[in-house]
């Protein structure tokens, strides 16, 4: 199944905006998040690490919950696990960013459904950093 076609990818990849909230970001090399987020600001996107430690990553200072952030947020790109992910969702709309997106593996249809509802355009299983070269 997929949740979000190619038009709603190159939309929140090209004009949802650059400042990227990456939720599940760490300094921790070894995980998806940290070269994602590394190819995102390869991209012209500015990442903003969310994640209970607030790390500072890759030169950005981290902050550990999206309503901690204090600037607006465009995306909210999501590596927690299918169990946490839906309300991060909710956070995201609250915090009233335009999109969300889901990464691979990371599935809840009822958050997909409510953060649609809500107008918020999403992708839900899937990664920009492979999305980004193919689109």
């Amino acid at each position: 199944m997929s949740y979000g076609d190619d038009a709603t990818v190159r939309k929140i990849l090209n004009s949802s905006g650059d400042t990227w909230a990456v939720v599940g970001l760490s300094n921790n090399t070894a995980r998806a998040a940290y070269g994602v987020a590394r190819v995102l600001q390869r991209a012209g996107k500015r990442i903003v690490p969310v994640h209970p430690k607030a790390e500072t990553v890759l030169g950005e200072p981290g902050y550990a919950s999206l309503a901690e952030v204090p600037f607006p947020v465009d995306v909210v790109d999501v590596f927690v696990n299918s169990a946490l992910a839906g309300p991060v969702a909710d956070q995201a709309v609250a915090k009233g960013a335009k999109a969300v997106w889901f990464q691979l593996g990371v599935i809840d249809e009822a958050a997909f459904a409510r953060t649609r509802a809500a107008g918020l355009d999403m992708v839900m299983d899937r990664c920009p950093a492979i999305e980004l070269p193919r689109l």
